[in-house]
């Protein structure tokens, strides 16, 4: 029965041997248990607490190795990964990955033909590579990303990933990245753990057993952070905009990190009973719920809970969701399922993007035929916000008029040549700018294009009408 039972468990990957601590005979276990993918369920095994350079020797030749990202970025183990590849002089080692930090040393051109990066949504640190054909991008709603593990379209022979210390009871949290690390560690072969003791111990889908680890290293470091900058003169009054005209007491809210999230929270401090239900929020929440703005309590779901999938921004950020039960961090296959994020009320998503032409086409992923990040969660709020079981969801697309480096216009005639649409036309409901808010739901061509001409920078305006009567051969009206 023993052999029969360890063959079971060898086709998962996993040698299942019981541990002493469970105080079980192992004739008792090897009838009762059985292997199971799910990361919460206990199994009686430990793993194997070991060094970086130890643990990251399994990799081989043609595996497929997923990482983990955002501020749980797992870099020691990712830089050892990168020296035993060429150390052992590795060939065909496919890694994947949405944003990551760090230098990501496995896309450098002394890597090539050993390692191959595919971003599910990509970072500055790969752009590079991107660009210059060593890496790979692939277009994809975040919420869709785990059914690539799911469906095995992608099966990873490893999962590097990064959790706080385990509990007296063996459960370790995910902390500030549950999003698809969920899908992919139980779809993996061998999960190496950074434990580290700075990373927040958050709920929900966050907690995992120590025994789904094979290999477990001990490395205590500081998460890397983002934002905490002022915002602009023009991001202060596209967040007035936002909050003033677009965001009602009683809202759910989605937003990303940066500037302009920060000045659409810091104008929200008169604001009763906001809502968030977001795939990642930022350190100007602390200040609402502080306040007492933020309380959840108008939700349908997820009552008085902040609800998010992943988490990048600063210390105080990390402090305030460290141990605390208001916080449930989930995947991202329920906090971006279009079906959950429509049924918070008034649902108010404020996304980002590149440039819009003056039909309202949205690009947010590339500059002309450069990609740049990824489809991320927009659409999926965006199209959740606007299915609103409600009624009253605001979908909106925020930026500034003109791009702060060359002055060109963001409100364009035409897309750059090879860029790609992230946010389709129909998909568009409200553009806010530093001069003003576009309305273009149930629109014309034409009063689109009259709508985004009158939030586009004045030096502008009048080339775009212009090249809007062009293009529509009529001219843009209300």
């Amino acid at each position: 029965m023993a052999d029969k039972f360890q063959k079971l468990a060898s086709r998962f990957g996993k040698l299942l041997l019981p541990s002493n601590k469970y105080n079980v005979e192992k004739s008792a276990v090897n009838f009762y248990f059985t292997y199971s993918p799910e990361p919460a369920q206990p199994l009686p095994r430990d793993p194997k607490w070991t060094s970086a350079e130890e643990a990251v020797s399994c990799i081989k030749s043609g595996d497929t190795v997923f990482l983990g990202g955002a501020a749980s970025t797992p870099i020691p183990l990712i830089q050892a990964m990168t020296k035993h590849g060429l150390e052992k002089k590795l060939k065909n080692v496919s890694v994947c990955h949405i944003h990551t930090e760090g230098k990501a040393e496995y896309t450098a051109p002394e890597c090539e033909g050993i390692f191959r990066s595919t971003s599910f949504f990509m970072a500055g640190n790969v752009r590079k590579a991107v660009a210059e054909g060593r890496s790979d991008c692939v277009p994809i709603f975040l919420s869709e990303i785990h059914y690539l593990f799911d469906r095995k379209v992608i099966q990873p022979d490893v999962a590097i990933i990064q959790v706080s210390p385990p509990d007296e009871h063996g459960f370790c949290s995910l902390g500030t990245s549950v999003d698809i690390v969920r899908s992919a560690i139980a779809s993996s072969k061998i999960i190496i753990a950074q434990v580290n003791k700075n990373m927040p111990r958050t709920f929900g889908d966050a907690l995992v057993h120590q025994s789904h680890f094979d290999y477990a290293v001990q490395l205590d470091m500081d998460l890397p952070e983002h934002g905490g900058n002022p915002p602009s003169a023009n991001e202060t009054k596209i967040g007035e905009f936002i909050a003033q005209e677009l965001v009602e007491d009683g809202a759910t809210l989605q937003m990303g990190i940066g500037a302009l999230p920060d000045a659409v929270l810091s104008k929200l401090t008169n604001h009763k009973d906001l809502g968030i239900h977001s795939e990642m929020f930022s350190v100007g929440v602390i200040d609402l719920v502080k306040r007492g703005c933020v309380t959840n309590n108008k939700k349908t779901i997820n009552k008085g809970k902040i609800i998010s999938s992943f988490l990048i921004g600063t210390k105080p950020l990390y402090d305030f969701v460290n141990n605390n039960p208001l916080i449930e961090m989930r995947t991202c296959a329920y906090t971006n399922h279009t079906s959950v994020i429509a049924q918070n009320p008034k649902m108010t998503a404020i996304n980002s993007c590149i440039e819009v032409d003056i039909t309202g086409q949205v690009v947010s992923d590339s500059i002309g035929t450069r990609m740049y990040s990824g489809f991320g969660g927009q659409v999926d709020f965006i199209r959740g916000a606007g299915e609103g079981l409600d009624g009253k969801g605001k979908p909106i697309i925020a930026m500034q008029s003109t791009n702060e480096k060359t002055g060109e216009s963001k409100i364009t005639p035409f897309l750059k040549p090879g860029a790609g649409v992230v946010t389709t036309r129909a998909h568009v409901h409200y553009v806010v700018t530093e001069y003003g808010i576009a309305y273009l739901f149930g629109k014309s061509l034409r009063q689109r294009a009259h709508a985004l001409i009158n939030i586009s920078h004045p030096q502008h305006r009048e080339s775009l009408e212009k090249a809007a009567y062009d293009r529509l051969k009529v001219m843009p009206s209300a």
